[in-house]
Parts: C-alpha cells; structure tokens; sequence
C-alpha cells in the first residue's frame, strides 16, 4: 500500500486555518473554545475532518 493512496482523515490547526480561511491564532482560539473539533495525542492537535465537516454543515 501507496502511502499516496492514504486518504488523511485529520488536519494539523494550521492546514484547518487555511482551509476555513483564518489566521492560525484564530483558528487556535477556535479549537480551543471547542468552535473546531478537535482530538489531542500527546502535544499534538488534530482536527478530524468528518468532525469539521459535520461542524461545517450544521452552520449554515
């Protein structure tokens, strides 16, 4: 298996802060309110996408 043909199933804030268009304190700020979705392994924050993406429908 390709690690090519791997579909991520989560973003880093900073790749979140892109894709929502918002600056990385923003997007921080965000998670850390619970505004994004988010799961913590060790130091790490990670946005699962379907989370985001349910998140993302229910707001409009």
């Amino acid at each position: 298996m390709k690690a090519d043909s791997i579909e991520r199933k989560t973003l880093t804030i900073p790749e979140t802060a892109k894709l929502l268009g918002v600056g990385l304190n923003q997007a921080y700020e965000a998670a850390r309110r619970g505004e994004i979705p988010t799961i913590r392994i060790g130091r790490r924050i990670l946005v699962p996408v379907a989370a985001l993406e349910r998140k993302l429908q229910g707001a409009e």
